[in-house]
């Protein structure tokens, strides 16, 4: 198992777990139970129970599924980040197709991983959403390449599209955040999808692509 974070000063990482299967529920507790760095404080079992349990422990890192009886994970994933609770969205499910993607992210998730990725990448996952990083499963990430490589004009969500007109102007994550009024992690998760569409790997070549486009 790669370095542990728990000696770089950031403290446990404090994580709610929520899937509608108990035997997963249980494989993650006993996965993130073995790191020094990470915690399961709660766990829900769908996207109502899921606010409750984020309501009253305000953890760190929710680790979303997102196909659950009731309230779905994408819906439980903007009640959430409506509520503004400090708290990080990581999706982790067994779908990578483009709609739910694009939706999970759209409701705020700050990354999207799949249930077969390495248990390790599941831990470093956490990891990098503490850190403002936006971790995307490999297939997730060509799921996204093939919107854009499957039209002949790419399809970016009116989010999206808000962002970059900004990043064109210059804007800061920062500044993007608050003149959108979302947090700084979800303008990076944004982006990251945005990137992944357009074509493009930093944000100089996303403002050479929105000024070409005439964002």
């Amino acid at each position: 198992m790669s370095g542990d974070p728990a000696s770089d000063g950031q403290g446990v990482i404090r994580v709610v777990v929520v899937d509608d299967h108990a035997v997963i529920r249980a494989g993650l507790q006993q996965l993130l139970a073995a790191t020094a760095d990470i915690e399961v404080v709660g766990q829900a079992e769908n996207g109502r129970e899921a606010l409750e349990v984020v309501r009253r422990l305000r953890p760190d890192v929710v680790l979303m599924d997102l196909q659950m009886p009731d309230v779905d994970g994408v819906a439980a994933t903007r009640m959430i980040m409506a509520e503004r609770l400090g708290v990080d969205v990581l999706v982790l499910t067994s779908y990578s197709d483009s709609e739910r993607i694009v939706a999970a992210l759209d409701a705020g998730a700050v990354g999207y991983l799949l249930k077969d990725a390495d248990p390790d990448d599941v831990l470093q996952g956490i990891r990098a959403v503490t850190r403002g990083g936006s971790p995307i499963h490999p297939r997730a990430a060509r799921t996204l390449l093939g919107i854009r490589a499957g039209s002949s004009q790419v399809q970016l969500t009116s989010r999206e599209t808000e962002i970059l007109r900004l990043v064109r102007e210059g804007l800061a994550n920062k500044q993007i955040a608050r003149r959108l009024d979302i947090s700084e992690r979800t303008v990076k998760a944004h982006l990251t999808s945005a990137f992944a569409r357009i074509g493009v790997t930093d944000r100089t070549q996303a403002a050479v692509w929105a000024e070409r486009n005439g964002l």
